[in-house]
């Protein structure tokens, strides 16, 4: 197997249950973290059952990863059917999520963010819907590799908010896209060819939001994955643990 990981995910010291899931599958190279939009119905079954379908719609046209498991070269072709295949596991379930909250009054409204790595030989695939984040750490560097479906962000892109604002902002947990939410979510996708030693950081916005302490992410990506997962949980809890936290952390070994 190519990666390793460590996840681990808590309440947080204000909510009352965990509507964060996550998952990692070394063997299928699939990593996910959801997290349950806060005031919708069930945000927990959004996040799990977004979590399982993902995983069973990858599992069923995995023929580029066993190729890429074996040492197959994954060509421009392979790659963006990667990236369709992650694409369409997100849409579906956000199908999937939607009808079951038609279905049942008691899960009407449900919806969840999803951030989803696929690593498949040495190209990461990444797929995402809200605000849950995916971070890399490479040659002593670290990039945010998504970007926030937040009303703050979108103010922010357009010019009519600064960054310091949105931290602030009384609408900052507003996301403008979600899975479940409607019937189809658009869903940004990027690949990038990772290097051995390479670490990506899956997170709720519970972590993401309490990482602007300098040089606090470039600490824990040079930690062992365990540790710096469950420092970052207790970092988030230390300072509020406002809301549900999860961190995964992944390095590729080539």
């Amino acid at each position: 197997m190519a990666t390793r990981h460590y996840g681990y995910t808590d309440v947080g010291r204000v909510r009352s249950r965990n509507e964060d899931a996550f998952l990692a599958d070394a063997q299928l190279g699939l990593f996910i973290v959801c997290d349950g939009v806060g005031g919708r119905a069930r945000g927990e079954i959004a996040s799990q059952e977004t979590v399982e379908f993902i995983v069973d719609f990858v599992k069923g046209d995995a023929t580029d990863i066993e190729i890429a498991r074996h040492g197959g070269e994954l060509d421009q072709a392979a790659r963006q059917r990667l990236s369709a295949l992650l694409r369409g596991a997100i849409q579906s379930a956000c199908y999937m999520v939607h009808t079951m909250g038609e279905m049942d009054p008691d899960r009407r409204g449900m919806s969840t963010t999803a951030s989803v790595v696929l690593v498949a030989g040495q190209v990461a695939t990444v797929a995402w819907v809200g605000d849950s984040r995916v971070y890399l750490w490479h040659a002593g560097e670290q990039v945010q590799l998504t970007d926030d479906h937040t009303l703050v962000n979108a103010h922010i892109r357009q010019g009519t908010m600064t960054p310091e604002a949105a931290k602030v902002s009384h609408l900052k947990h507003v996301i403008t896209r979600a899975v479940g939410h409607r019937e189809f979510v658009e869903v940004d996708v990027r690949q990038l060819d990772l290097a051995p030693g390479d670490k990506l950081l899956l997170c709720s916005d519970g972590l993401h939001e309490y990482l602007d302490e300098p040089d606090l992410l470039a600490r824990l990506f040079q930690t062992d994955l365990a540790t710096a997962a469950r420092d970052a949980v207790r970092h988030a809890n230390i300072n509020g643990g406002r809301d549900n936290i999860t961190a995964l952390f992944v390095e590729y070994t080539g």
